[in-house]
């Protein structure tokens, strides 16, 4: 699996160290130089994962977190010339995974990235589990929390695979919005229902074909096509 960092950073000597250390160790990287364009990337191409710099014009790092956590968990190191503890507990407190203090070595890096992804999707043994859900053409390998479609292997991410799994775990049950957000994003969550929306609308992007229905009025459901 190829994963898609996005870098938020508007220094560019620091753009291409980054970019030359993740480009060698095999991601997908694209730059942005302000929480603006993150904003846009997030809306059309999501990042399995953000690098994010705090000082940034427009916009600043701690709001870009707070505004893509209300709506995914995916991943995000903070990366800052603020070294006091307060700015480490704050980026922290709104989301970050981690937090680099410039200057910081691009190996120390790389390290947390592949933790924080080992954490998040772990690999494990990358043979077919026999721990599978399969409806029509979706299959899900629950042991190594991969997902192919029509026999090819697809990039999601977190919320996108959970969600996928609830639906093919129930097919044909038809989930409230507030039934989503509970199983997806846990009890805790207190952002807006119109994240289910926005993540299901990534899904189908992802998923030409797929028959995940709306249920006007009420929420979403992942039928069989026999049905």
């Amino acid at each position: 699996m190829k994963y898609h960092i996005a870098l938020i950073e508007d220094d560019p000597n620091i753009q291409n160290i980054i970019t030359a250390f993740l480009k060698k160790e095999g991601y997908d990287i694209t730059v942005l130089d302000s929480a603006e364009k993150g904003i846009e990337l997030w809306n059309t191409t999501p990042p399995d994962m953000w690098i994010v710099d705090i000082m940034l014009p427009g916009m600043d790092g701690y709001e870009f977190c707070r505004k893509i956590r209300n709506e995914s968990d995916v991943p995000i190191i903070i990366v800052s010339a603020k070294d006091e503890e307060i700015d480490k507990i704050l980026g922290l407190e709104l989301g970050g995974d981690d937090y680099l203090t410039k200057p910081f070595s691009p190996r120390e890096l790389i390290a947390r990235i592949k933790r924080i992804f080992k954490r998040y999707r772990p690999e494990g043994n990358l043979q077919p589990s026999r721990d599978q859900v399969v409806v029509d053409q979706l299959l899900i390998d629950k042991n190594n929390r991969r997902v192919f479609w029509y026999g090819e292997e697809q990039d999601v991410t977190t919320k996108e695979y959970d969600m996928l799994l609830l639906f093919a775990e129930n097919v044909n049950r038809a989930f409230s919005r507030e039934e989503l957000l509970v199983n997806v994003w846990g009890e805790d969550y207190f952002g807006s229902d119109r994240a289910v929306d926005d993540l299901v609308k990534r899904i189908r992007k992802k998923f030409k074909e797929m028959p995940l229905e709306t249920v006007w009025g009420f929420g979403y459901r992942l039928r069989h096509k026999e049905d």
